[in-house]
């Protein structure tokens, strides 16, 4: 027998299906157009509380845990996903570090607003000379009395434009500290001396806009120190876990999209006096696709459980991140196949797919870190 909250996530995963095949994907083509989400959109994802997934119930959010998180980015995510990072960084690894590492006036001051998508949070870790080697970061941030002042320059950071609060990385050790001497910070967008770049224009994902943030002898009070000095990039780490997780999750939604695109095309679309889905080598590449999608499905819904048994799961979230999201870039590259030149206008939905998809082996982690992690945790654990 079902328990309540069971049956709760069961009706919040159907409001979400239906959300996305009857709101988010009409949607595609303005945003396409404009590069904005809809008012109506943003209206949705708040009246799901989706900008509060992982925000705990007393702070106003829904508390889902890793495996329910999933089950609606899954959803969410068979539409493009550029409506996910519009709320997407204002939960994991936007609201992660305030939840496991803030003080209770940070959280007090922070979550409620998260929560209710009153204000969106931004993720500070990336800069132009630091991406994979995120502890070679440049950014510094120096005691002056009861204030840290704050220097330098992140990359790619999404939402910057829309941001009310950024979680920001910056060294307050010496170099030779190296990871140890990283800390983090809770700025806010007024703050003087932060200024946001314009968005860069991206080959997918419109809709999404990621930024450059600049510090110019940004001031931030003491108490916006997140955790105590030096723990910053440990805390950034284990939020990215749960980020791996996330984008996976969100790899494994446009895995379905991507195959249903592919469906749809192959039973419409006639040679030789027949449907093309009569053809077998047509059957072969929507078979591997659906074995790819199914094993996706299952390996994050596997890993999310074990995070929320209490296990470390960064060698499963590096696992579930690298296989889902190059599942979802080969099942792209299929389903534009089947789709023949067809799929190479922008009149049909898998062009801009086929783009979006590609990101998502850089995102969070690109697929060649991810074998290094979990290379480096499998030798860990065997001992080596």
């Amino acid at each position: 027998m079902e328990t309540e909250r069971e049956e709760t996530l069961a009706l919040l995963v159907e409001a979400c299906r239906r959300f996305a095949r009857e709101v988010l994907v009409p949607a595609e083509v303005a945003v396409q157009q404009t590069q904005e989400i809809p008012a109506h959109v943003v209206r949705g994802l708040r009246e799901l509380g989706l900008f509060g997934m992982t925000v705990p119930e007393e702070y106003g959010g829904l508390g889902l845990n890793a495996f329910e998180e999933t089950s609606l980015v899954t959803e969410i995510c068979y539409a493009q996903p550029a409506f996910r990072s519009f709320f997407g960084t204002t939960n994991g690894v936007g609201t992660l570090g305030i939840i496991n590492f803030g003080t209770e006036a940070q959280k007090l001051r922070y979550l409620p607003r998260l929560a209710s998508g009153e204000m969106m949070a931004s993720f500070a870790l990336t800069e132009p000379d630091s991406g994979s080697d995120a502890a070679s970061l440049q950014t510094r941030a120096v005691r002056d009395g009861d204030h840290w002042v704050i220097n330098g320059t992140k990359r790619f950071i999404t939402n910057a434009i829309h941001a009310g609060v950024f979680t920001v990385f910056a060294r307050t050790g010496p170099k030779e500290l190296g990871a140890n001497g990283i800390s983090a910070f809770l700025v806010d967008r007024d703050t003087p001396g932060l200024s946001v770049s314009k968005p860069y224009e991206k080959m997918g994902f419109a809709g999404s806009h990621e930024s450059d943030v600049i510090f110019e002898d940004a001031r931030v009070p003491a108490s916006a120190m997140l955790g105590p000095e030096g723990t910053g990039f440990k805390n950034a780490m284990r939020s990215l876990d749960h980020a791996r997780l996330h984008m996976a999750a969100v790899a494994s939604g446009l895995c379905q999209r991507l195959i249903d695109e592919g469906l749809r095309y192959a039973t419409e679309r006639k040679q030789f006096g027949q449907p093309i889905a009569k053809f077998q080598l047509i059957q072969a590449m929507l078979a591997d696709s659906q074995a790819e999608a199914l094993a996706a499905r299952a390996m994050i819904e596997r890993a999310a459980r074990d995070m929320d048994s209490g296990r470390k799961i960064t060698k499963e979230a590096a696992c579930c991140k690298y296989f889902a999201t190059e599942a979802a870039g080969r099942i792209a590259d299929r389903m534009l196949q089947i789709h023949g030149g067809n799929g190479y206008i922008k009149e049909y939905p898998i062009e801009r797919l086929y783009r979006d998809v590609r990101l998502l082996r850089i995102y969070e982690g690109t697929s060649q870190i991810l074998q290094l992690i979990t290379a480096r945790e499998m030798l860990r654990e065997f001992g080596a």
